[in-house]
């Protein structure tokens, strides 16, 4: 496995999943660019609680980040060339609201009276993807 970070399109949406085992994954499947225009599918799981979260807010088309160990496959296309392809186990999930969240917590806000007040700072998702984990729903 290759320790990586890529980033494209969610192509369908996530899934959240039961192993035989009781444990809870989410898988997805990720369209990115490579360097000469051609696309590659990565298929992606994550298995930690803020990975699932994450990936399960986001919709088909989205864009996302992801940070995990890849493992490089090829498939047959119907012509019968082979096409690479990526699996990932995903450690980190990285979307647009992430960003805006990240930059927005870490701006003073002002107070009535031109007062700064200090940012407030969240923690990781919870569980249920539609919220932080304060309650607050998500605000796409």
């Amino acid at each position: 496995m290759i320790d990586c970070i890529v980033a494209g399109k969610l192509f369908g949406t996530p899934e959240a999943k039961t192993g035989k085992g009781g444990k809870p994954f989410t898988v997805a499947k990720v369209r990115a660019a490579t360097a000469d225009a051609e696309t590659i599918f990565i298929s992606v799981v994550a298995f930690s609680d803020t990975a699932q979260a994450a990936l399960l807010a986001l919709g088909d088309g989205d864009a996302v980040s992801l940070a995990g160990a890849v493992t490089p496959k090829a498939w047959t296309d119907r012509n019968g060339q082979a096409r690479p392809a990526l699996d990932m186990v995903a450690a980190q999930v990285m979307t647009a609201y992430t960003v805006s969240h990240k930059r927005k917590a870490q701006q003073p806000e002002q107070q009535e009276g031109g007062q700064q007040r200090q940012p407030h700072r969240h923690g990781d998702y919870a569980a249920d993807p539609g919220e932080l984990d304060d309650g607050r729903p998500l605000d796409f």
